[in-house]
């Protein structure tokens, strides 16, 4: 599953994507400096098995810190978007095509109010950032009820005439959406529509229809970026949420400068920590002092960049994702080269231990026999659900 980090430009999001992922990114103060989509690998973080089952791991796919498992997630950042880009403006079309691969949605806003609805820098508090999250919603439920409206007559008489379902006839038309017919037949229950008579629903049907897919299919949290530009009684003001979307003030320009300084050795940094460790103090400028001194005292005013903070929301809270740990043998825990607790997988809640098998391999899925919790040592079935934290070894007839 990947999160997508979404907004218009110039509002931070490239110095968020590089301070999650390190990767790169072009960083400048102009609108549609990512002009193409970015990929990179941000971490979230879970409590190891390690402690528990009192042994040292030697993580493949992740990495242990003092026992906590920092573990890789797919953050896709897109061009900036822009009012009407449903219709093509700006890079629209561009940011709608990139958007079908994300599960979950990171909406970067500039809290301070100092760019404009296209990204241009303006005086501070001169623009009000709460429109910004009110235009993006409505940019991607405009996307969605574009595709849903195309043939709708014939789609709608159509179900009606062979007594069809709607839901499946809408689910092909939005299957490139990363949208499943449950997502839409929940929507259209919610709204209480008629299945058996959608020749009857309005255009403004369509769009509340489209609003509420959007809302199950690409759940989104808001980061309220450059919150260091407001005095600490207005980041207090901020709202918890908005339209039942959470909003966490973010300081990713400090997130970033911890991150390069710590990767320079110059400092010991852990994300999403409330301080940090001065490595060498005489191999500091006098301004690398001063910065990080001011970011101390936001780090202790705040408890943290809240950079992960909004990372592991998206993955824990919005994709509900848990985390299992596969291995070859149950008593060592370990892989076949003898590696302890290998493995640190990404989940739905709700995955079974026949879906764990699948991930891990496709044979191990298609000739699953059984599963044993090795915290527990109990067999498991293939419907058993995990939990996170689960050490599971899957059995296959090969």
């Amino acid at each position: 599953m990947e999160i997508g980090l979404v907004g218009k430009p110039n509002v931070g999001k490239s110095t968020f994507f590089e301070a999650s992922t390190l990767a790169g990114a072009e960083i400048a103060n102009y609108p549609f400096t990512t002009i193409k989509a970015n990929m990179g690998m941000a971490a979230i973080r879970d409590r190891c098995p390690c402690t528990d089952l009192d042994v040292t791991c030697s993580p493949k796919n992740s990495i242990c810190r003092d026992g906590t498992r920092i573990i890789p997630i797919e953050l896709l950042d897109v061009a900036g978007l822009v009012p009407d880009a449903h219709s093509g403006k700006g890079l629209g079309n561009q940011f709608l095509d990139d958007l079908r691969q994300a599960s979950a949605l990171i909406h970067v806003v500039d809290i301070s109010g100092s760019t404009d609805e296209e990204g241009n820098p303006v005086d501070r508090g001169s623009h009000d950032p709460m429109t910004d999250i009110k235009f993006l919603e409505r940019e991607i439920d405009f996307w969605f009820v574009n595709i849903i409206s195309r043939d709708w007559i014939k789609i709608s008489r159509t179900t009606e005439s062979k007594h069809g379902k709607i839901e499946v006839e809408l689910s092909e038309k939005v299957s490139g959406l990363g949208i499943n017919v449950h997502q839409i037949y929940d929507s259209i229950i919610e709204l209480g529509l008629d299945r058996a008579k959608p020749t009857g629903w309005s255009e403004e049907d369509l769009f509340s229809l489209a609003s509420t897919m959007r809302r199950r299919a690409k759940p989104m949290i808001i980061s309220a970026n450059k919150a260091d530009r407001l005095d600490e009684n207005d980041v207090k003001r901020l709202p918890d949420s908005i339209n039942n979307i959470a909003i966490i003030p973010t300081f990713a320009e400090a997130e970033l400068a911890l991150k390069r300084a710590d990767h320079a050795g110059m400092i010991d940094y852990r994300p999403g920590e409330s301080d940090f460790k001065i490595n060498d103090h005489s191999s500091l400028s006098q301004a690398q002092t001063k910065g990080l001194e001011r970011i101390q005292t936001m780090l202790n005013t705040y408890g943290s960049t809240n950079v992960q903070k909004v990372l592991e929301s998206a993955a824990y809270e919005l994709l509900s994702l848990i985390v299992v740990y596969p291995v070859e043998d149950e008593h060592r825990y370990t892989d076949h080269d003898g590696r302890i607790l290998p493995d640190a997988h990404l989940v739905p809640l709700g995955a079974t231990a026949k879906d764990l098998a699948y991930k891990v391999h496709t044979d191990l899925g298609d000739h699953f026999i059984k599963a044993v919790d090795c915290r527990t040592d109990m067999t498991i079935g293939h419907d058993h659900e995990l939990k996170s934290g689960d050490v599971i070894k899957i059995h296959a007839n090969r």
